[in-house]
């Protein structure tokens, strides 16, 4: 791999960060507009023990969503393989920037068959709870949620330390 496309794959694995908020409170045009501008998407592959970053998922376009037909329908994608699309979204406090939101959304997909089954509805919900601040990853498997936190961590200890006590319950040690 040349040192330029390391460069711009370490630069896809970066989640966003803050940025200035475009309506500071002028009321104009755009106010009120939900902005995803601070959230990321995750994926958490259990099946291959690793968590990474793909922006592409923000509009079903993540490496694990290509070359396959999404459908609505689990019960044909019987022999699918379990991901995890987690949206993350970055917020800052007093203290710096910190996971805010964090919501993980299941796919499943079946590649033999090149069929995946994924609940838009819980995608978007999961969305909009992770923009406002919520914690849903109750549901997640005990492997992904370790999974999910250990890349938290990892991609950074100081904005981990800085969340809630909430999301750090929510994951495993």
């Amino acid at each position: 791999m040349s040192s330029e496309q390391d460069a711009n794959k370490k630069k896809s694995n970066a989640f966003t960060i803050i940025k200035d908020d475009s309506t500071d409170g002028h009321g104009g045009y755009g106010s009120g507009v939900i902005s995803l501008e601070n959230m990321s998407s995750v994926i958490v592959d259990p099946n291959e023990n690793k968590a990474y970053v793909d922006m592409g998922a923000m509009h079903a376009r993540s490496e694990i969503e290509r070359r396959v037909k999404i459908i609505p329908n689990r019960e044909e994608v019987p022999n699918g393989l379990l991901y995890w699309i987690v949206w993350v979204n970055v917020d800052r406090n007093e203290n710096g920037p910190y996971y805010g939101g964090v919501a993980g959304s299941e796919i499943i997909i079946d590649r033999s068959i090149k069929r995946a089954y994924k609940s838009m509805g819980q995608h978007v919900t999961h969305m909009e709870k992770s923009l406002k601040g919520k914690i849903v990853v109750d549901h997640m498997d005990e492997p992904s949620k370790k999974l999910l936190k250990d890349f938290l961590v990892e991609f950074n200890e100081a904005m981990w330390n800085n969340s809630a006590d909430e999301l750090k319950d929510a994951l495993p040690e």
